[in-house]
């Protein structure tokens, strides 16, 4: 579990909330849904994931539109904002997650290995985080999310596709704490 239970008490929060949660994935791969029904009684909050890792599909499943898509490519904030709307409406959850980026090691149309964008839209609106080069999480979220997500990953420092993508789950994790807050009032 995250970090002593951090993840199964964010599961928690999502219930006493009442809210509901969609993913779509294409940096992660499902990973952020991985990670959320890891806990006993998620079902009660997580409704669904798609993971459209080829840019065709964030069109497809997720709805995205093509001519954003053909404007700023995949690896977009405003493509993470329609990925996450895309989610909510598609699976009928009061918060959608979209998450996108670069895992590298290789640029991806002219974006660096590193660079990620997550949006959550739902009851605080769309909630936004992006990061470059494997940062925006803290080692101890890092090493959290790590060890929900089956497969681990290389604990080195060095910049590797895993701590790129748990970065960016954490960084989810955190936009989904900052929904709960908002559905608590």
């Amino acid at each position: 579990m995250l970090g002593g239970g951090r993840l199964a008490a964010l599961i928690d929060e999502l219930t006493a909330a009442r809210l509901t949660v969609a993913t779509a994935e294409s940096l992660t791969g499902g990973l952020l849904t991985a990670a959320l029904t890891s806990v006993p009684g998620s079902s009660a909050v997580v409704r669904g994931g798609l993971v459209v890792y080829a840019t065709d599909l964030k069109h497809t499943l997720a709805g995205v539109d093509p001519g954003l898509l053909a404007a700023h490519g995949p690896v977009h904030p405003e493509v993470a904002a329609a990925l996450a709307d895309g989610a909510r409406r598609s699976c009928d959850a009061l918060i959608g997650v979209g998450l996108t980026g670069v895992a590298g090691p290789d640029a991806q149309g002219g974006v660096s290995p590193g660079t990620w964008f997550v949006a959550a839209a739902g009851p605080a609106g769309l909630l936004t985080a992006q990061g470059s080069g494997g940062v925006g999480a803290s080692d101890d979220e890092t090493d959290d999310a790590a060890g929900a997500i089956a497969g681990g990953g290389d604990a080195s420092p060095t910049l590797t596709r895993h701590r790129i993508r748990i970065a960016a789950v954490n960084a989810a994790l955190t936009l989904l704490r900052e929904h709960c807050a908002v559905g608590r009032r």
